[in-house]
């Protein structure tokens, strides 16, 4: 299993230009994975947390395409916070982490590529249950 600190932030190409900069992902290439889906958080409300789930097999690159919003990883033993707030950063989240998200500045969009298309069955949103799948004992 993954832990947090397999989750890294990666830097994107940018291409320079004087009209406006460019980014440019693709599968295999500089994603690691077949982008399965797309898609992107926005206005979320001033204070408000989202995630709260855990993947068994899914991976994600995430970016903030606008704004900034902080990230809190946890493996089960340690947690980790990444704050992103640059367009040609991307978090890879591995399979099995534990992931919320808070701190949303105004405006900010948060970009979510993603290895499978969305099925239920893959997600883990009880922190007891992903404690048990983790084979870790709750203190």
């Amino acid at each position: 299993m993954f832990s947090v600190h397999d989750c890294q932030l990666v830097d994107l190409p940018i291409v320079h230009d004087k009209a406006g900069n460019i980014t440019v992902l693709e599968n295999n290439n500089n994603i690691p994975f077949n982008i399965k889906r797309v898609y992107y958080l926005f206005d979320v409300p001033m204070g408000s947390e989202r995630g709260g789930h855990a993947h068994y097999e899914l991976q994600q690159y995430v970016v903030a395409a606008s704004g900034s919003f902080t990230f809190i990883l946890d493996d089960g033993k340690e947690k980790k916070e990444v704050f992103l707030n640059h367009p040609n950063k991307a978090l890879h989240i591995k399979p099995g982490i534990w992931r919320e998200m808070k701190d949303f500045s105004s405006g900010s969009v948060c970009l979510v590529l993603a290895s499978m298309l969305y099925t239920e069955d893959d997600y883990i949103r009880d922190y007891q249950n992903f404690i048990k799948y983790r084979n870790y004992e709750i203190q």
